[in-house]
């Protein structure tokens, strides 16, 4: 294999699919980024056995033929390369030698027949969706996304295609995120499916403003084309809770308030908050909402916002690290948030298809 190569498209290419790379592997070739080149451009591709990414570069191509190498160590050598043109050449005992204006480096790769294939999707359902809406949905719910182990379908994003809407849904069983979208597809394609956490951070990561994603969901995986990038993964296998069962059905009290203002008052109280009750305090009475933390031999803190409010004075109280990511991640200048009572869950919502369940905390 020989060919010529601008060093930054090269970068470009090799940090689009270099996460995917896990540093703890039984397999050396799974450390290793399979370059393959042919017809003026090389495509790049790196998997974990659960996640893979393929990136296409525009490459001037002497010699077609493909390798693979160490993926971290390539992306450090082509980082710090002198000039703008890098040119790479695989000799038959595997060593690649990697030039660039007075710069030298030979590092040894493994054959391509080491690199596990991408699994196929034929007989997949096909979606397709503007890449902004896919990744705005991710962004609105990924951070509700379980990390317990234990509890292993809530370790990713559940995908809903259902009456010509995508449902996204995340939750940890303390707090529910749901983003909806409309879109169309045919009824006989209608299917639920878990997205592992990976995936949805990669696809965070190469979703763009323009444009379409194709979705490929086939019995046990899903594929992703993003314009010249490649994403496929493994689907989380288990059934979904039913989260509609969460959702409370209407609310007695709907407070308006600025998003930003709220964030920031739930984030100053809340450095007074312990480490063990980790709460905030809402106080609800006319026209005024106190936010207030109190710990026991460290002392208290309060802000209090005038607001529209009418009903019965009441408290409720929240994590406030669970009331603050749907804050960051909304894009509204107001928000609503629906109450029942201090001890039924508190619902956010804004104008668009969303709405963020969080369970309230005991007050002493």
């Amino acid at each position: 294999m020989k060919l010529v190569i601008n060093k930054e498209r090269f970068l470009e290419g090799l940090q689009l699919v270099q996460s995917v790379v896990s540093s703890r592997t039984t397999l050396p070739v799974l450390s290793n980024v399979l370059i393959k080149s042919q017809d003026g451009k090389i495509t790049l591709s790196t998997t974990d056995l659960d996640t893979g990414i393929r990136a296409e570069v525009d490459a001037s191509v002497e010699k077609p033929g493909a390798i693979t190498l160490p993926a971290r160590r390539l992306f450090s050598i082509i980082r710090e390369l002198p000039n703008s043109e890098v040119s790479l050449e695989v000799d038959a005992k595997l060593g690649a030698s990697i030039r660039a204006g007075s710069a030298f480096f030979r590092i040894m790769g493994l054959p391509e027949e080491d690199f596990p294939p991408f699994p196929k999707t034929d007989g997949a359902n096909l979606f397709k969706l503007e890449q902004k809406a896919l990744k705005d949905m991710l962004k609105k719910t990924n951070y509700a996304m379980s990390t317990d182990e234990s509890r292993y379908v809530l370790n990713g994003a559940l995908l809903s295609f259902r009456d010509n809407k995508l449902t996204v849904v995340a939750t940890d069983g303390r707090r529910l995120a749901l983003a909806e979208h409309e879109t169309e597809f045919p009824k006989t394609t209608e299917l639920e499916a878990i997205l592992p956490t990976k995936a949805v951070n990669e696809l965070l990561r190469i979703l763009g403003d323009e444009g379409e994603v194709q979705i490929a969901v086939s019995d046990n995986q899903f594929a992703f084309t993003v314009g010249s990038t490649y994403l496929v993964s493994k689907r989380i296998e288990g059934n979904y809770p039913n989260y509609k069962q969460v959702i409370p059905a209407e609310a007695k009290e709907r407070v308006v308030l600025e998003r930003e203002i709220l964030l920031s008052a739930v984030r100053r109280v809340a450095l007074l908050s312990s480490e063990k009750s980790n709460s905030v305090k809402l106080t609800f009475s006319k026209n005024n909402l106190e936010i207030s933390s109190t710990t026991p031999d460290v002392g208290e803190a309060k802000e209090s916002l005038a607001i529209n409010y009418k009903g019965k004075e009441f408290t409720i109280a929240f994590n406030p690290e669970y009331m603050c990511d749907p804050l960051r991640s909304l894009d509204a200048d107001e928000v609503f948030l629906d109450l029942t009572d201090e001890l039924s869950p508190g619902v956010i919502r804004y104008a668009k298809p969303f709405l963020y369940v969080i369970m309230p905390m005991r007050t002493a």
